[in-house]
């Protein structure tokens, strides 16, 4: 990994480093520091620090001409489930702050210092099986965005979620709970649609995640025929998708809507 920065306490953390045991290119790359990655950063980076959120202890720097984001550990709870978490404490235990993530692949660490791997909750092991498995049962109550994550890393990756996944899945999708931050779930709509891939689509409808969009989502009538004939610009991709589904909820751009209206011209 192209960054040359070695401490005891900074680590490479989730994606970046699930993608380099596979051998793929990672879009990103995420750094966590052990404590207080504010003060470490104005401490070895002086003016290179661009960017400071004291909130969620978070700071960018600029590293051989590339902005990097390096995270403090971090303590978080849901005090209302479906909506962003809250910060408790900063600086906590690599341990506590791994456990906060959507799945055990997501959890790998590596020391930037020694390059030791650590592997606390098995990710390596559903890394080689290529499975998606939460950390914990609520992992969909508190953030049933991570539904959508888990579709677009199984396409993107290749993987299934593990049985007991898929499970706990299937429970928040027959009892969902429409007070969530649409906000983020928008995000993960558009991370996930805009790989352009057939089966995210496929499985979007096989599992019924189209029942997170709204109370009356339902399975659309004669779906993927009209989608190949029209083609937005890269980053309205999702839509095409979604334009027969009741997108209600969602907070939509005045260029999104207009989209949406010529896709409904066309049919």
């Amino acid at each position: 990994l192209m960054f040359n920065i070695k401490d005891k306490n900074l680590y490479f953390v989730g994606g970046v480093v699930r993608d380099e045991l596979l051998g793929i290119k990672s879009p990103d790359t995420d750094f966590c520091y052990v404590g207080n990655a504010i003060d470490y950063a104005l401490a070895n980076f002086g003016t290179n620090v661009v960017k400071i959120n004291e909130k969620f202890g978070t700071v960018r720097v600029i590293l051989s001409g590339k902005e990097i984001d390096i995270a403090s550990t971090r303590l978080e709870v849901y005090p209302k489930a479906g909506h962003l978490p809250v910060i408790t404490k900063i600086g906590c235990s690599l341990m506590e702050d791994l456990k906060r993530r959507d799945f055990t692949v997501n959890t790998l660490a590596k020391n930037t210092l020694t390059n030791e791997i650590i592997d606390l909750y098995n990710g390596i092991r559903d890394l080689k099986n290529k499975k998606l498995r939460v950390l914990h049962d609520k992992s969909f109550i508190d953030d049933p965005t991570r539904i959508l994550r888990g579709l677009k890393f199984s396409v993107r990756l290749n993987f299934e979620l593990d049985e007991y996944t898929l499970n706990l899945q299937q429970e928040y999708l027959n009892n969902v709970n429409y007070d969530m931050s649409y906000h983020r779930l928008k995000k993960e709509l558009m991370d996930a649609f805009n790989l352009d891939k057939k089966e995210v689509y496929e499985k979007f409808i096989e599992q019924k995640i189209y029942c997170l969009l709204s109370k009356n989502s339902e399975m659309p009538v004669g779906n993927y025929v009209k989608l190949n004939d029209f083609k937005p610009e890269k980053q309205y991709i999702w839509l095409k998708y979604l334009s027969a589904f009741d997108l209600s909820n969602i907070n939509l751009t005045k260029k999104e809507k207009q989209i949406l209206k010529q896709m409904a011209e066309l049919n």
